[in-house]
């Protein structure tokens, strides 16, 4: 079973359950893993309850909220493969620093100590700022591939970089086959 773990980009939370459908007509098993912010957060993009219950509903299964509950992801229920999307700062931060204090944190680290690979999507306004030291520290160790990403504003919102969401399946595929899928930044596609 796969772990899909939510965090809170919450503009982007709509592409992720996109890509968690796409996952699921794929025929993949999928346990939703939610971030506090994630889990918690009423926005202008809609309601906690309303995001939970649909990943819930799509997954077919109750989703992971708290450590205690993730703790066990790695020795006792064995995740295939954990796909953090989307990825935030905040959690680059805490994986680059080996903190495991949310749900989604405690499955990364539950699921590496069985040496399983986690595919982060990250999605954060301070990317290309405080964020790419994380990037860079994770992208440098064993078990994690990142979805690839690209600037979504750049004269707006310069650090920024959101993941290609609709690329997952073959990040996933290629992360099974133990490579990362390059290019890692992609270029902007031209309007019009």
């Amino acid at each position: 079973m796969i772990g899909f773990a939510f965090c809170g980009s919450f503009c982007t939370h709509a592409r992720a359950l996109a890509v968690l459908r796409g996952l699921r007509e794929r025929g993949e098993a999928v346990l939703p893993i939610f971030s506090p912010a994630a889990a918690a957060t009423d926005t202008r993009f809609g309601t906690a309850a309303a995001f939970t219950a649909e990943a819930e509903r799509v997954c077919g299964r109750r989703g992971v909220y708290t450590v205690k509950d993730a703790e066990p992801l790695g020795p006792k229920t064995p995740l295939s493969e954990l796909i953090v999307c989307p990825c935030t700062g905040t959690t680059l931060a805490r994986l680059a620093s080996g903190l495991s204090e949310t749900a989604v944190t405690m499955a990364a680290k539950a699921h590496l100590r069985r040496n399983g690979r986690i595919l982060l999507a990250p999605a954060t306004n301070d990317a290309m700022g405080a964020s790419l030291a994380n990037i860079a520290a994770l992208y440098n160790r064993k078990n994690y591939y990142f979805l690839p990403m690209l600037q979504d504003d750049p004269e707006k919102k310069p650090y920024s970089l959101v993941s290609c969401f609709e690329l997952l399946p073959e990040a996933l595929d290629a992360m099974r086959e133990g490579r990362q899928l390059l290019p890692l930044f992609r270029e902007i596609p031209e309007k019009g």
